[in-house]
């Protein structure tokens, strides 16, 4: 059993689609520090965690990273969301043309004594208004490289093949898979 340790049900619905093993959601709180990178936030989580949890788990974190916003939201996409959500951020990109973003997704594996990290790219751009009503977060307004939809007009199977959590969960599946596959 891989327990995946989120308070955010979308997100293991997402992540549980992909893998396909045996995994339970577990919402236990644990601390997300201020930190440059999502791989920061993700570690110093695990270290929290390791002692609390019996067993393998694993932790993700992702932020939307807007070119034109030098990055902004970043790692405090979640703070951000819940401030000024996605009509804020409507609102920030009022005029510029540039639109280019990307969704971040690091999922952080503790097994062992180890720390394995998976990161999930995906890139695409801001809409110019909101657009859907699945998914959650940041989705009515991400269009990915490749599709003329938001997430948020997207259903999970079709989100998956692009998405930033996809990535990373295909990448966190493929390396169970081959460990499990190892004498």
């Amino acid at each position: 059993m891989i327990y995946f340790v989120t308070s955010n049900r979308h997100k293991y619905e997402e992540v549980k689609k992909i893998i396909g093993y045996e995994m339970e959601m577990v919402s236990m709180p644990y601390p997300e520090i201020q930190a440059d990178s999502l791989e920061e936030v993700a570690k110093y989580g695990i270290d929290y965690l390791k002692d609390k949890i019996e067993g393998e788990f694993f932790i993700e974190d992702s932020g939307l990273f807007i070119k034109a916003l030098n990055g902004f939201p970043g790692v405090f996409s979640s703070y951000v969301f819940k401030t000024i959500g996605n009509e804020g951020i409507i609102r920030l990109m009022k005029g510029i043309e540039d639109r280019k973003a990307e969704f971040v997704s690091v999922i952080a594996y503790y097994d062992d004594d180890k720390i394995h990290i998976f990161k999930g790219i995906c890139k695409g751009k801001i809409a110019e208004e909101i657009r859907g009503n699945k998914g959650f977060g940041y989705d009515p307004i991400f269009i990915a490289e490749g599709s003329n939809k938001t997430f948020g007009e997207m259903e999970m199977e079709e989100k998956n093949k692009y998405s930033h959590r996809g990535k990373s969960a295909r990448m966190l599946k493929n390396f169970l898979k081959n460990r499990l596959n190892q004498p």
